[in-house]
């Protein structure tokens, strides 16, 4: 069976330092580094990383050193966010929000995780985002908290 693509966006690696979030976003970390789930990373993410704390760099790079998949920004990524902005899902204040659900659309991840519930994780916004997808001819992209993605399971 495929392994699940999952992309992470740089919440779910802060996440990892937030008591409210970390228990969820370690486990998924586990399914990670046990080859459950490949995770998906992109140029934004790896942007917004630079100027974080050292230890939340570390966790980064922790990841990296998993079987990891990168994606770029390209100008069909650029394009699509804009189609976003112009249908005012976010505003242009949140480019980066939008780059990253245009990179995993156009990634064709399985699912996309974050904590941003403000922005990402949000019914309404996830409609949106999807109409804009399939009027552009991209599917939809399944979009949740790392807490319903993670597989459970427990190394003995």
């Amino acid at each position: 069976m495929k392994k699940p693509r999952i992309y992470v966006d740089t919440s779910v690696i802060g996440g990892c330092f937030d008591p409210e979030f970390e228990n969820w976003s370690l486990s998924l970390w586990e399914d990670f580094r046990f080859n459950r789930y490949i995770p998906v990373v992109s140029d934004v993410t790896a942007a917004e990383i630079l100027p974080a704390p050292e230890f939340v760099r570390d966790k980064y790079a922790e990841l990296l050193g998993f079987l990891v998949e990168s994606v770029g920004v390209t100008q069909e990524a650029l394009n699509l966010a804009a189609e976003y902005e112009a249908h005012t899902v976010l505003s242009g204040r949140f480019r980066n929000d939008m780059l990253h659900i245009a990179l995993a659309t156009i990634a064709d991840v399985d699912v996309l995780v974050s904590w941003n519930f403000r922005h990402i994780v949000r019914l309404d916004k996830i409609r949106l985002f999807n109409a804009i997808n399939l009027e552009q001819g991209y599917k939809t992209i399944q979009i949740y908290s790392p807490r319903e993605v993670i597989s459970y399971e427990q190394e003995d």
